[in-house]
């Protein structure tokens, strides 16, 4: 399965697994289920790091107090732990709603974050090339399974283009034809005007032509005269 979380994997393949379970749930729309599926995702994150500092396994809400209490100040400590009482949040949440609210954007806001204390771990707790930093959650390869290939930086013509070789493809052959005889009908209508255009144009030069030429000839009349 191609995952968002590729890079976990070699990290810690237990935490992968639960966090790629966490995006199968999300692509077969069981939404509540991710968002519980991503809190024990972050709460097995919070035992290992206390785990490698020798603190025994604690309640979720005591371990995030000793995360919090041991933080440097820093910003990614402080992301950190704000996404990983979200997760918490939104998870007991979750579990104890009585009624199922299919609630996606939370459970999509869930996997994002998830993602992003992937990374804060892999990098800062487990001292990762810190190339993974620049990764993005691509959510066409969440829902999709296939990554993007294509230059996400076109611009809009570029984008404009694109679509509109999608609509036509999807147009039946009956519309395409169509389509067809309206742009050839445009062109032939642009060469009229064009050539309505110039006939215009050079009935006026000859006027201004024969005005001019009638100008010269009277005033040498005149000067002869004289």
């Amino acid at each position: 399965m191609n995952t968002n979380f590729h890079f976990l994997k070699k990290i810690n393949n237990d935490l992968y697994e639960i966090i790629t379970d966490a995006e199968k749930l999300y692509k077969d729309e069981y939404f509540e289920q991710c968002i519980a599926q991503t809190r024990r995702f972050a709460e097995q994150i919070c035992s290992n790091i206390l785990e490698q500092n020798n603190i025994n396994k604690k309640t979720f809400d005591e371990m995030l107090e000793i995360l919090k209490d041991n933080s440097n100040g820093t910003t990614e400590e402080k992301e950190f732990i704000d996404d990983l009482y979200f997760i918490k949040k939104q998870g007991n949440i979750s579990v104890h709603a009585k009624k199922v609210k299919k609630d996606a954007i939370t459970a999509l806001e869930c996997l994002k974050r998830a993602f992003e204390i992937a990374i804060n771990y892999c990098v800062y707790n487990q001292n990762t090339s810190k190339n993974i930093l620049k990764l993005n959650y691509d959510v066409e390869l969440l829902i999709t399974g296939t990554k993007i290939k294509e230059n996400k930086f076109q611009t809009l013509e570029e984008r404009y283009k694109k679509e509109k070789t999608k609509q036509s493809a999807a147009l039946p052959q009956k519309n395409k034809n169509n389509v067809k005889t309206q742009i050839i009908n445009q062109i032939e209508l642009k060469q009229i005007k064009i050539s309505l255009f110039w006939k215009t144009v050079i009935f006026f030069l000859s006027i201004s032509m024969i005005l001019i030429l009638f100008l010269i000839i009277k005033i040498s009349l005149l000067q002869n005269g004289s």
